[in-house]
């Protein structure tokens, strides 16, 4: 199976339940602990509030990993969503952390990285994501406090 291009348009796909896309989305494995406290550090660095959250493991996001020919038991990478275009590997990730506004923004000057370089280095994290930081029994459960920002 090919991998993801750099960026995807979503388009109506009867498979992918309708989703309020009004605010960029982050998908991600919610069994990683490494993936699940990357999404703690986006609810406390996220003063906007503009990030919304929704576990692989949903149906929406099972269903929008197949939607963009990924394997939805594979988590290879978090999908990043905004405006209706799907970002993969080091091109999400870096989106994803610029988009919480100064310092962090800061990190843009990682696109200066050949893509297949960053992708490179964002592929090895990934693959050793769980030995880094393990796996939970269970998905990610939000507080009540942040809970309307996630999905599904």
């Amino acid at each position: 199976m090919s991998g993801p291009r750099d960026a995807y348009s979503f388009r109506s796909d009867a498979g992918v339940p309708a989703f309020p896309d009004d605010q960029p989305l982050i998908i991600f494995d919610g069994e990683c602990i490494f993936c699940s406290g990357w999404v703690k550090f986006a609810l406390k660095h996220d003063k906007s509030r503009r990030y919304r959250f929704l576990t692989a493991q949903s149906p929406l996001g099972e269903a929008l990993y197949r939607h963009y020919g990924l394997d939805s038991r594979d988590y290879e990478t978090n999908i990043f969503i905004d405006r209706g275009i799907a970002h993969f590997k080091s091109d999400g990730s870096i989106r994803m952390i610029a988009g919480l506004g100064f310092p962090w923004s800061l990190v843009t000057v990682f696109r200066l990285l050949p893509r297949a370089l960053a992708d490179r280095l964002y592929e090895f994290v990934a693959r050793n994501r769980l030995r880094i930081a393990g796996r939970s029994s269970s998905c990610f459960v939000p507080t009540p406090e942040v809970r309307s920002r996630f999905l599904g």
